[in-house]
């Protein structure tokens, strides 16, 4: 008897040997091995100068996370022209002044917001099985699900009031404008699309004609926003949420995006049709976690330097 168990023993524990080591690299190493992607996208009308503009998503700030607080400090030496946040900056309801303390040094320079449901509500404990599940059922969020009952609140408002004192632009379902060396960008913004908040009706119309150019800002990339957008003509979307997948297959890429987006358009750069127009779309893949599943595989955190050019 001790002979026919010998071999699935030995294939039990090598196989939990595996698992353990797949997630001590996933919360140990990966999810803190930082990094920032450089993307180039043809947008700007001819003769216009490059502006680059660095992209921050889903911080996912908990308390302690002092190599991330570092890491996103130090993108200031970047010198963007300006900075694009798209939003889920908290996990943590006691997390705004670490969050304040990480983008300091970025708050002196021209930027503009939203927020996404983690910045109104502090995190649950999920079954990440249940994004598979969700994605099958083409539920996502409060797309298609009961509402949340007895969320917790975070104190969103305090981190707002200090963006708002930098002079970055709170882009909650509104328009705004930024004067920048001699240019006038204009920028139109969505609350999250995930919890419903969105709200299109106030900002349709398309790019602002006396802008020299025009930016679509958004947390989460739903396609009823991504087609509304591009229908209306705007050259560019941010947005961030999907995590890029978070835990990814090698060789394959990732398995849900947590909205309605499809995975080939998970994250980086991509385009949209929609109208018989096209827009390109960059979709972060942001360079936090939820506090309860703390872990990345094959899509490490990040933040994206886009370089905007002329159009060809």
């Amino acid at each position: 008897m001790r002979a026919r168990y010998e071999v699935p023993l030995k294939v039990t524990a090598g196989l939990a040997a595996v698992g353990a080591a797949g997630v001590a690299y996933a919360a140990g190493f990966e999810a803190r091995s930082f990094r920032l992607r450089r993307v180039t996208v043809p947008v700007l009308p001819a003769g216009m100068r490059p502006l680059r503009v660095l992209q921050i998503s889903d911080i996912h700030m908990v308390g302690g996370q002092r190599k991330k607080r570092a890491w996103l400090q130090s993108l200031a030496g970047l010198r963007p022209d300006f900075v694009v946040n798209t939003g889920d900056n908290l996990s943590d309801t006691e997390g705004v002044p670490e969050v304040l303390d990480a983008l300091g040094p970025l708050m002196d320079f021209p930027g503009a917001y939203v927020f996404g449901s983690n910045d109104y509500y502090g995190p649950r404990l999920r079954n990440p099985g249940r994004y598979l599940i969700e994605k099958v059922q083409g539920r996502h969020g409060l797309n298609g699900n009961k509402p949340v009952v007895g969320a917790v609140h975070n104190p969103w408002e305090g981190m707002r009031d200090a963006f708002d004192a930098a002079g970055w632009l709170d882009l909650t379902n509104t328009r705004a404008r930024m004067k920048l060396n001699g240019l006038e960008l204009a920028f139109t913004g969505l609350d999250d699309p995930h919890i419903k908040r969105d709200r299109y009706e106030r900002v349709a119309g398309g790019p602002e004609a006396d802008a020299d150019f025009s930016l679509a800002v958004v947390h989460a990339p739903y396609l009823r926003v991504l087609e509304a957008f591009t229908a209306d003509r705007y050259p560019l979307i941010l947005a961030g949420h999907t995590h890029g997948g978070q835990l990814c297959v090698p060789f394959y890429g990732a398995l849900v995006t947590n909205c309605d987006l499809d995975t080939k358009r998970v994250k980086g750069l991509s385009t949209y049709e929609a109208g018989g127009h096209r827009s390109y779309l960059h979709v972060s893949a942001g360079c936090g976690t939820n506090r309860y599943t703390p872990v990345r595989f094959a899509c490490p955190p990040e933040a994206t330097l886009l370089t905007l050019t002329p159009k060809a």
